[in-house]
């Protein structure tokens, strides 16, 4: 980064310089965040205004309590309290932090309103900048593990070790649970209880449009056909199945990007694709058991830089048209990722029906 240049962020149309501080407590870089605008005087004559949140006066000045998942807040203290103590100290504000692990709020207290609405916001910035980086916790999905969706799938993966397994890399680990066949439509960070039923509550608004969308019914799919991600169908790491609505209407692909549209307005997502990419992965080479590994206890999954590509040329050959089956579709989940209900699916956060 060019010290002259320096690289900015825009937060509700103010500008903000981007500073990066080396810490060694953390795999990730520190952001200092510093707003770009008039300067400030020693008093704090200059008021910056911070609409989101409740700036309070009391008895001893101004007060401002801030919500925060408690995975955070060791970027508000930093490395042995630094990061905490220069805000403190840039602000002439005191930030009080919960102990580690326990829910609550950041309380940022001081004797001028603009001092604590200076520190409220170079504390949100950093928390937004640490939120980015945090692993994707829950995503909005439309299930596929219909009993007669399971059925074909598990008669296409019986054929294809029958007839292509000795392609290179085609073994039975690549294969998805039957069971958690489903549409991925976005991926959400949600890092505590109250976020978890802020999703919920934003997928219940979204009812209205859906159903406007189905009028009313469940949507009438089918699954049938394959496809590869990558160019190379000699070299391929993600094969899926094609989903499509019986009318041939482009109804699931317009809940699916208004989903999106809704959640990431909400601030609960981030939007990576112009329309969601509906696929339903059949084989993927993450799920590749390593069963070479002995000092791990036994099989592993592999990782994203060790994975190894199959040969699909000869299953796209055979099996590119493979009707799956027929069901009729009549949810959106909030599924909790890395987790199993009592069906074999994901744990269900949150819902919103069809009908």
């Amino acid at each position: 980064m060019e010290v002259l240049r320096p690289a900015l962020i825009n937060i509700n149309g103010r500008m903000y310089r981007r500073n990066i501080i080396k810490e060694e407590q953390y795999e990730e870089e520190e952001e200092d965040v510093s707003y770009m605008g008039p300067p400030e005087s020693e008093d704090f004559a200059v008021e910056e205004t911070c609409d989101a949140f409740l700036i309070e006066e009391t008895d001893k000045g101004y007060r401002c309590a801030i919500d925060v998942p408690s995975v955070l807040y060791k970027y508000i203290i930093g490395k042995k309290g630094e990061t905490r103590r220069r805000l403190e100290l840039d602000t002439k504000t005191s930030i009080n932090i919960p102990k580690p692990g326990v829910e609550g709020q950041i309380v940022i207290t001081g004797s001028h309103k603009a001092a604590v609405s200076s520190a409220v916001t170079r504390v949100e910035v950093l928390i937004e900048s640490f939120r980015k980086k945090q692993p994707f916790t829950h995503f909005l999905s439309f299930h596929l593990n219909d009993p007669k969706i399971q059925e074909g799938f598990l008669s296409f993966k019986d054929e294809v070790l029958l007839q292509c397994s000795q392609d290179h890399g085609v073994e039975g680990s690549i294969f998805q649970n039957p069971a958690k066949l489903h549409l991925t439509i976005g991926t959400l960070a949600l890092l505590n209880d109250t976020e978890v039923r802020k999703a919920c509550g934003h997928l219940q608004e979204c009812q209205n449009f859906i159903r406007d969308i189905t009028e009313g019914k469940p949507l009438p799919l089918e699954v049938t056909g394959i496809e590869y991600m990558n160019d190379d169908p000699a070299m391929v790491d993600i094969l899926y199945a094609k989903v499509n609505v019986k009318d041939r209407s482009d109804k699931l692909q317009v809940i699916a990007d208004r989903l999106v549209e809704h959640f990431v307005s909400a601030g609960l997502m981030v939007r990576e694709w112009d329309r969601v990419k509906l696929h339903a992965t059949v084989m993927n080479t993450l799920f590749r058991k390593d069963s070479t590994v002995e000092d791990t206890g036994g099989a592993r999954r592999q990782t994203m830089s060790e994975r190894e590509a199959f040969d699909a040329r000869n299953i796209l050959k055979k099996f590119g048209a493979y009707r799956f089956g027929e069901f009729k579709l009549n949810s959106v989940l909030l599924s909790q990722r890395y987790s199993t209900d009592c069906s074999g699916y994901y744990t269900t956060a949150g819902s919103t029906n069809f009908s």
